[in-house]
């Protein structure tokens, strides 16, 4: 098998594993697992035992995956029911079963590894990782998150694979981004912050200015204009990563769990709840609520926080 098979093999393998998540739920147990597991694995670790990865596992789980309470045991038990990619023994008695809790985990010395025929492919080409781990990165998360977890497991993804990496992630990846999402956002807010209203430029170029998916392109949003606004990049990564949210009639929350104690945080951020969301220009929609919904069910980390006194100024004057 070439070494381009066998990439295209890994990948379809890696993309097809099964999530237990409902419709628009996020399922990230899995990926956030493989990942861990590939951090792991990059740094000579052979073996994932389950004392160790539980309280690493929590820890991301909380950090990247949905705002509902989640628990690790049930991705590191049923990924080896997937297709040749991770291995299971017990060192104290028989394999718990697949709704084993965290103490039969304990209990039966639980080790979990990368089976043999992924570990030959993987030690065979030092590249699979890293185009592994961007894919998976790119399915689930937001780019705006992907330094920040790659961070978390321990991931060095070098920038040498970044170009092959790409054209290898066209041949699973659901759909193209569409270029065109970033200026056409820019131009309906007229090149503003929906959040806090900043609008530099430099010479002839807005900077510091991103476009924001509401539901993540990872999570079937689309690239539209109702899907999209212009924030600053200081707030597309409190958005994307729950500490800011939008509610459906176009208020900032911010999250109880965002700490801030300096005043520039109190300013930039926590002096921003309940104020209005700066909205499109005359002629182009607004996010749909749907999406608004989303985003609130899946990514922002509630509870919210009283609106700060003064907060509902109309986002035109700011």
């Amino acid at each position: 098998m070439t070494e381009q098979a066998a990439r295209e093999l890994w990948l379809r393998r890696v993309s097809s594993i099964k999530r237990h998540g409902r419709s628009g739920e996020r399922a990230v147990h899995k990926p956030l697992l493989l990942l861990y597991a590939l951090g792991r694995f990059q740094d000579g670790e052979r073996s994932v035992p389950w004392t160790t990865a539980e309280p690493d596992l929590q820890r991301m789980l909380d950090d990247f995956g949905p705002p509902n309470a989640t628990k690790p045991n049930h991705p590191f038990r049923r990924l080896a029911n997937d297709d040749q990619l991770w291995d299971l023994r017990a060192i104290s008695g028989d394999l718990p079963g697949v709704n084993a809790s965290p103490a039969q985990l304990r209990a039966a010395g639980v080790v979990g590894s990368f089976s043999d025929d992924f570990v030959a492919a993987l030690e065979g080409d030092p590249g699979l990782s890293i185009l592994l781990a961007r894919f998976l990165l790119e399915d689930n998360w937001p780019p705006s998150l992907h330094e920040s977890i790659a961070l978390a497991v321990g991931l060095n993804l070098d920038s040498a694979e970044r170009e092959l990496v790409r054209e290898r992630l066209d041949l699973v990846v659901r759909q193209r981004r569409d270029p065109s999402f970033r200026p056409r956002i820019l131009q309906a807010y007229e090149y503003r912050c929906a959040v806090c209203g900043y609008d530099g430029w430099l010479d002839r170029s807005a900077v510091g200015l991103e476009a924001a998916h509401v539901r993540w392109w990872s999570s079937d949003g689309p690239d539209t204009v109702d899907n999209g606004m212009a924030v600053c990049s200081l707030h597309h990564v409190l958005f994307d990563g729950g500490a800011l949210g939008i509610t459906a009639d176009y208020r900032v929350t911010i999250s109880k769990r965002f700490v801030g104690r300096s005043p520039s945080s109190r300013q930039l951020v926590v002096a921003l709840a309940g104020s209005d969301l700066l909205l499109p220009q005359a002629g182009e929609p607004p996010p749909r609520i749907e999406h608004v919904e989303w985003h609130s069910e899946q990514v922002f980390r509630g509870p919210a926080r009283t609106a700060s006194p003064g907060a509902s100024v109309n986002s035109a004057d700011r």
